[in-house]
This record gives C-alpha cells, sequence and structure tokens, in this order.
C-alpha cells in the first residue's frame, strides 16, 4: 500500500482466518479442562445465578467504531470472578459462551461475527481456566485468592484484546490495529477496576448471603447514574461538535470549500457511511449533488438515497427518516430493500417558506448501530444552520457576481471588462492587438419618453443578446453603463477591428419589433486598440469614449480613436479650469435681448444670457461652457450669477419708472436642487423685485424628461409667484397635452419653426397649432427667431403675442441695450405706468 492512500477494506467473511484458529484454541483448552479439572456442572443454582448475571452483564458495553466495524468489549468481569470462584473452570466456559450467545442474538449480527464474538468468548474463557488450575487451590477469600482471580479475569480480557486487534488488523491493515491497541490501555483499566469490585462483591457474599440485596439495589442504583452521565456524555459529545461543525462552516461558507467542510463533518457526527447535499438547480445555479463516504477523501457525485424519496421530502418539506427503530411506511421500507440501505434520514433545507435541497445521511455505521428518534432532532438542527450557510454562500456568490455583471442584460459591467483587458494587455502577442469597441444606442431617450423605460430596457436587453450572439465566441461582450456596450477580444490589426465593429453595427441595426411597433435603433461605434492607443485598461476605455462620442457627430459612423480626438477633449478640460476663475474674477457677462409684444410693438422684458469672452479661445458658445458648468459643479454660481445680474437690472428699471420683466434659463439639472427655490426667494427679497416680473425658462427635454423629477421644484416657484416658461418647444417629442399637468405660464416656440413659417407650411401649421392650442390651456406663447416682417405679419396674423429675436435686437450687453432704448423708444408714446412702445422698424 502506497503512502497516503487509503486503507484497504477487506470483506468480513475474512474474519474466518481468525475465527478459525480461535475456536481451535477453544476447544484445545477445553479439553484440558475437562481432563486436569473438576467436571461440571458443579453448583447448579450457582451457575444459573450467574449465567442471568452474566447476560445482564453483558447488556453494558464499550463500543469501539473503527471505519465501517463497531466492536465491543462485554463488561462480563465481575460475574467472571464470582464464576471462577464458585464453579468449575469448564462450567465457566460453558455458561461465558452462552451469555455471548444471548447477547449475539439480541444484537441480530452477522453469521461472520457472531461466530468470531462465540469463537473469542470460547478461548479467553478456556485459557483463563487452565491459569485458573494452574494456580489453584484456592481456598478463602484471602489475598491470594485475590491475585488468582485477578490474573484469570486478566488474562481472559488480554485474550479477547488480542483477538480484536487481530481481526482488525486482518480487515483494515496494521494501521487501524495499532490505533486499537493505542487505544487499549482505558479499557484495560476499567476491566481492572471492575474485577476489583467484582472481588469485593465475592468478599460481601461470603461474609453474608444477605449483601446480595444491598448490592442489587447498588447496582441498579449505579447503572441508572452510568446511563444518565452516559447520555449527559453524548449530548455533551454532540453539542461540542454541533458547535464546531457550525464554526467550520461560518469560517468557510466565503471560501468556495463549504460542501467539504460540511459533509466530512456531518458523517463523522451522525456516525453514517453517507452524508449527502443535495441542491437542485436554481437560477444560475446547478444542481449539486455531492456525498461524503467514509474512507473517502474527497466528495462523490453520488447518493445512495432513491431520487423518489428525496423528491418527496422536497416536495412535502417534512423529514423522512426509515430504518429498524425508525418509520412504518412499507413502500419507503421496500425502496430501501431495493437499493440496499439500512436506515437513512433525510432532511429538507430551508430558505425561508422554500425548501432549496436535501440533506441526508445514509446507514448509520457498524452492524449494530441504528439511527434512532434522538437523532433526528439533531440532524434538523444541524440542517438548519446548513441551510443558513449555503444561503449565505449562494448570497455572496451572487453578490460577487452582481458586482461584475449588469441586472439588466446580465452581460459583464465595465469593472469586468476593466479587470479582462487589464489582464489581456499584459500579454503581448506579435501579429495581434487588443481591440475594444464601443457601441452607443442612439435615439434610447426617445424610446424612453415615448414607450417608456420598459421599453427602453427591451431594446437594450435586445442589443445585448445580438452583440452576444454576433461577437466571435473569443470575444468579452459588456455593458459599460446606460446605452453603452463593450466588445473586447484579440485581432490580427486595427483593421480587422474596425470590420468587425462595423458588422457588428450593422447586425444590431437590423429592426426590432415591440408589439405593434418597429424601431429601427442605431449605434454610433468607437474603436481603440492596444498597444496603438494605450497600455493599460484606463486609458483604452478612456480613448474609446472618446471615439464613441465622435462617432455621434456623424450618425452611422464607426470611429477610430486619434489624438486630436483627445486635444479637443483636454480643451474642455482646460475651460473648467478658465471657467472657474472666470466666475471668481467676475469675466463672464450678461446680455440681454428684447422681448416684445408683436400686435403694439411694447417692450415687456428681457431674455437674460450670460456670455464669456476667453482669453485664448475667443467667444466661448453658451451651449459649451454650461456643459462644463454641468460637469464641474460650477452650474449653481453660473445660474446665481444671471440671476443677481437681471434682478439687478430690473430694480433699477422700476426705479427709473421703467419695469421690465426678466427671464432667465436654468438647466434641467437645477430643477433637482431641492434648495432652489429657496435661493430664488432670497434674490428676490434681497433685491426688492416682485416675483411676477420673474420668468425662469426651461428647455423642453428638461421639463418633460418622463419623469416626475422637476414637478416639485417647478410647483414650489410658481408658488412663489414666478412665471414659468418652456424654452425650445416643439423640438423635442412632448405633445401640448403634457403641458397641461405642469405648473407653467408660457411656452416658447422654437426659432427653427418660426423661421421656417415664410417658406414651409408645414411649419406654419405647426406654429399656429401651438399657438391655438396654448391660448386655450391660458398659456402665453412667445415666438423666437423673429427676423422679418413676413415672419412678424404672419405671427400677428395667428394671434401670437410676443416675439423677440433679430427683426427687434440681437442680445446686448447692458450699456448697448441702454443705448438701444433710447433709439427704439417713442418718448411721446410713454405715459404714467404703461410699457415703452418701440418704435416701428423700417
Amino acid at each position: 500500500m502506497t503512502a497516503g492512500s487509503p486503507p484497504t477494506r477487506r470483506s468480513t467473511d475474512q474474519a474466518w482466518l481468525i475465527t478459525a484458529p480461535l475456536a481451535l484454541l477453544a476447544i484445545v483448552c477445553s479439553l484440558l479442562l475437562a481432563v486436569v479439572a473438576p467436571l461440571p456442572p458443579g453448583s447448579l443454582p450457582k451457575a444459573a445465578i450467574i449465567f442471568v448475571i452474566m447476560v445482564a452483564a453483558s447488556t453494558q458495553v464499550l463500543h469501539f467504531v473503527v471505519r465501517r466495524q463497531a466492536l465491543e468489549i462485554i463488561v462480563t468481569e465481575i460475574p467472571l470472578v464470582l464464576a471462577f470462584y464458585h464453579l468449575p473452570p469448564l462450567t465457566v466456559v460453558v455458561i461465558a459462551v452462552l451469555a455471548a450467545l444471548v447477547g449475539q442474538i439480541r444484537r441480530r449480527l452477522s453469521a461472520a461475527k457472531v461466530w468470531f464474538n462465540l469463537a473469542r468468548t470460547a478461548a479467553a474463557a478456556s485459557l483463563a481456566g487452565l491459569v485458573y488450575v494452574a494456580l489453584s487451590p484456592v481456598e478463602g477469600v484471602g489475598p491470594r485468592t485475590w491475585a488468582v482471580l485477578f490474573a484469570v479475569v486478566s488474562v481472559n480480557a488480554l485474550v479477547s484484546l488480542a483477538a480484536i486487534v487481530a481481526v482488525i488488523c486482518l480487515l483494515h491493515g496494521w494501521q487501524a490495529g495499532w490505533e486499537l491497541v493505542r487505544n487499549a490501555p482505558a479499557p484495560q483499566v476499567a476491566s481492572a477496576i471492575n474485577v476489583v469490585i467484582g472481588l469485593v462483591v465475592l468478599m460481601a457474599i461470603d461474609s453474608t448471603p444477605w449483601s446480595i440485596v444491598l448490592i442489587t439495589v447498588l447496582a441498579v442504583a449505579v447503572v441508572l447514574l452510568y446511563r444518565s452521565y452516559a447520555q449527559f456524555l453524548r449530548q455533551h459529545r454532540t453539542l461540542g461538535r454541533m458547535y464546531e461543525l457550525t464554526r467550520a462552516m461560518t469560517e468557510n461558507g466565503q471560501e468556495g470549500n463549504l460542501a467539504d467542510v460540511l459533509l466530512g463533518r456531518i458523517r463523522a457526527l451522525m456516525q453514517a457511511e453517507y452524508a449527502t447535499l443535495w441542491l437542485p438547480a436554481q437560477g444560475r445555479h446547478p444542481e449539486v449533488m455531492l456525498s461524503a463516504r467514509v474512507d473517502e477523501r474527497g466528495l462523490l457525485d453520488v447518493a445512495l438515497t432513491p431520487a423518489l424519496l428525496r423528491e418527496r421530502v422536497r416536495t412535502s418539506g417534512r423529514t423522512l427518516a426509515a430504518g429498524r427503530t425508525l418509520g412504518d411506511d412499507p413502500s419507503v421500507r421496500r425502496e430501501l430493500g431495493e437499493h440496499r440501505i439500512k436506515d437513512l434520514i433525510v432532511v429538507p433545507l430551508r430558505s425561508g417558506q422554500a425548501v432549496i435541497g436535501t440533506l441526508e445521511v445514509v446507514n448509520r455505521l457498524s452492524d449494530v448501530g441504528h439511527f434512532t428518534a434522538a437523532d433526528i432532532p439533531v440532524f434538523e438542527t444541524v440542517a438548519a444552520h446548513a441551510a443558513v450557510a449555503l444561503e449565505n454562500s449562494r448570497l455572496v456568490d451572487r453578490l460577487r457576481h452582481d458586482a461584475y455583471h449588469d441586472a439588466l442584460t446580465k452581460l459583464p459591467n465595465r469593472r469586468r471588462i476593466t479587470n479582462a483587458v487589464d489582464e489581456s494587455v499584459k500579454i503581448r502577442a506579435p501579429g495581434e492587438v487588443v481591440a475594444l469597441l464601443l457601441f452607443d444606442v442612439d435615439g434610447l431617450r426617445q424610446v424612453n419618453e415615448s414607450l417608456g423605460h420598459a421599453a427602453g430596457d427591451k431594446v437594450l436587453a435586445e442589443v445585448a443578446a445580438r452583440l452576444r450572439a454576433s461577437a466571435p465566441s473569443s470575444a468579452l461582450v459588456g455593458r459599460a453603463g446606460g446605452d453603452e456596450f463593450l466588445v473586447t477580444m484579440r485581432l490580427e490589426s486595427v483593421e480587422a477591428a474596425m470590420a468587425i465593429a462595423a458588422q457588428l453595427r450593422e447586425q444590431i441595426r437590423d429592426e426590432m419589433i415591440f408589439d405593434t411597433l418597429t424601431l429601427d435603433v442605431d449605434t454610433a461605434v468607437g474603436v481603440a486598440v492596444h498597444p496603438d492607443h494605450g497600455s493599460d485598461a484606463a486609458t483604452l476605455l478612456q480613448r474609446v469614449d472618446l471615439a464613441a462620442t465622435a462617432a455621434k457627430a456623424v450618425p452611422g459612423s464607426v470611429q477610430l480613436f486619434n489624438p486630436a480626438l483627445e486635444s479637443r477633449s483636454l480643451r474642455r478640460l482646460g475651460l473648467a479650469g478658465d471657467l472657474r476663475r472666470a466666475l471668481d474674477e467676475g469675466k463672464l457677462e450678461v446680455y440681454f435681448q428684447p422681448k416684445v409684444t408683436l400686435r403694439d410693438r411694447r417692450l415687456v422684458g428681457v431674455e437674460c444670457l450670460a456670455r464669456w469672452e476667453h482669453p485664448t479661445h475667443g467667444t466661448v458658445a453658451p451651449e459649451d461652457f454650461v456643459a462644463v458648468a454641468e460637469h464641474t459643479g460650477q452650474l449653481g454660481r453660473l445660474t446665481e450669477l444671471v440671476l443677481r445680474e437681471g434682478l439687478r437690472r430690473s430694480r433699477n428699471w422700476a426705479q427709473a419708472d421703467q419695469p421690465l420683466s426678466v427671464a432667465v434659463n436654468i438647466s434641467p439639472r437645477t430643477l433637482t436642487d431641492q434648495h432652489f427655490p429657496d435661493r430664488v426667494r432670497e434674490l428676490l427679497g434681497e433685491y426688492g423685485v416682485p416675483p411676477q416680473r420673474l420668468t425662469l425658462e426651461i428647455t423642453e427635454a428638461g421639463v418633460l424628461d418622463g419623469t416626475e423629477r422637476p414637478i416639485p421644484t417647478l410647483r414650489r416657484l410658481r408658488d412663489l409667484g414666478v412665471r414659468l416658461s418652456v424654452d425650445d418647444f416643439g423640438t423635442g417629442d412632448s405633445s401640448l397635452a403634457h403641458l397641461r399637468r405642469l405648473p407653467v405660464h408660457e411656452v416658447k416656440v422654437d426659432r427653427s419653426f418660426v423661421q421656417g413659417m415664410a417658406t414651409d407650411p408645414g411649419d406654419l401649421a405647426i406654429v399656429n397649432a401651438v399657438v391655438t392650442l396654448s391660448q386655450q390651456f391660458g398659456l402665453a406663447v412667445v415666438a423666437e427667431g423673429v427676423e422679418s416682417e413676413l415672419t412678424l405679419e404672419l405671427l400677428q396674423d395667428i394671434g401670437c403675442e410676443i416675439g423677440q429675436g433679430f427683426l427687434f435686437s440681437r442680445p446686448l450687453p447692458y450699456e448697448r441695450l441702454e443705448a438701444w432704448f433710447g433709439a427704439q423708444v417713442d418718448p411721446e408714446t410713454i405715459t404714467s405706468g404703461e410699457l415703452p412702445r418701440l418704435r416701428a422698424v423700417p
């Protein structure tokens, strides 16, 4: 046998190799006793009494369970002392063998074990009888008698031990026999103590026969105390093992080897041949079927328990126990018989009210051992702890999975892809590149606003499925977040990466059908490769983002990263720092564009617009620095700057008897600031401007974003008395009906429709519809982009009230606006309390 290999296990039938010599020894020794010792039976009453005592004593045994074999040392030392003193040696041999036979029949042992135990008992008793004869005569109950009887009973015990060690070595190898020898001193000491007790009993009986009464009472009391103490020890040992098991499950539950720790310890705790864990398939977790078997170092993927019984437990949710001392269901017994199972306990594993699997123990070790009713609550307690540990283990596994996967598409997320790219770039393969393809889904916001976010989620899930199905098997497909998907793989060249990007984009573009709608979903694709565009995952992901952003400018394009894209990004980063300094130093200006009534050209207010003249880049477009302000946290300062300047000028105009309202654009992000209405109220109070002279303009996309987020802030602003206007109306996918649920006062028709009125009947119809319906809803209408007299006349014809545009004035700084006032306002038209009327524009 090689070192480290499991011990060889032989059949118990080979015990005859030990049983036969023992039987021969017993026969030889018995024949010698018949020749040299007095013939039996001696005193028959004494023999009968000692036989009864010996049978009773044989019920108290010391168990040795070595692997699958159970070995017992029968506690017969006390009756043996009495037997050898009062009866002939051959009679003692017969009584010992008969008492052993009764015990074997009672335990229903196999034939091989019965014959071995009988031969062992006969050989030990007959050899001890020869020793007794050799040391005779024995007279009285003195020290010499003590020594003789002690030697005789000790020989009996040593012969029994030698026979047991021999059969263990035969069946399980010399290591197992040596293990039994090392554990033998304690039983031998107990045997010696029993001999001493037997001598004390002998002396008491020899002194007076009435002592038998007291000895009997004492024996009964000792037996009861012993059983109580033994039960306590078993419970203590069980609780200790359960504690160790629970601690082991807690320590190993997150390390992926919970099943190994769990099953091995449960099998040892329950002293079973098999311990099996079964978890049916659940979600992404496959079915688990693992068993720990005695003498096996690893786990097996088989189980003895019939599948019918296991499924019965899972369905019913109740423990199933069957065996000699458990259960009386004929069908269960029949199943056990067909599968050659002695006994079993199957316990459901619960997670709340659901059964997530079963925990099973099969075949109590040894032929005499059986599972009992007392084992069921112990096993159920273990199963409850195991269920919690398994659920925690699955929860940890699920959290780990969720940490690296997208919940909607089940694809790897950006973190997982970053790790994969980091691993890929560490391996330099000649003639290969690591390609990153970023797919940005166009028009997803329109899908969300028109059909709802559920439809948008379906679009994303469909795009994910198409990418996963179309990408090469070696590619890793993931969701970078929002409407972006990443594909990374090894390819032979940059050209191959561009070709696959274009091919995947075309396959994603196939129409998608939702209910009765057919959608065309396109993507903008950015491409970056290692090593050309970066040496680490962070750089590559940053640059493929830039490429995808550039691809959006040319619908349907596939954009390869180039350094110019990063230059534009760096310029934007530079603007962020410059914007902060410009705000600190007051370098931003506020321009004003007049708003007039179209019918009589009265000046009703101005729109306040931020302007920035950069010392290096020149005039920076408002949409550029507003976007920078949003992303750098400067938006609040920018908005307050424009509000303060507008309210200050409104106060000054009112003090000069020229009250004008001011309009300020606010970003959709500002509406998410719950403190913004309070800040507006403070500024109105600080400058003493009535709230109705302030109009806050929000773009259509910002106020009608498909959510209820802006509504509370808008209502608070309306409650202050501030007027609210929807700017750029018509550029989004909303309708006037949506405005009915918003607390707004005004609609501004986008300049693209107003400027096309004179040449496009469709634009004229749109503006006409907006004006008509808005007036019916009680909303004022402002036309942006009024640049010609013809447009002005058309707006007057359809009843539009207010307009602004280059026909009246471009946005002007305050000094030029004052000059414009002086040049445009007709003094004769100004009366107390009236708004100034503009001169006619030629």
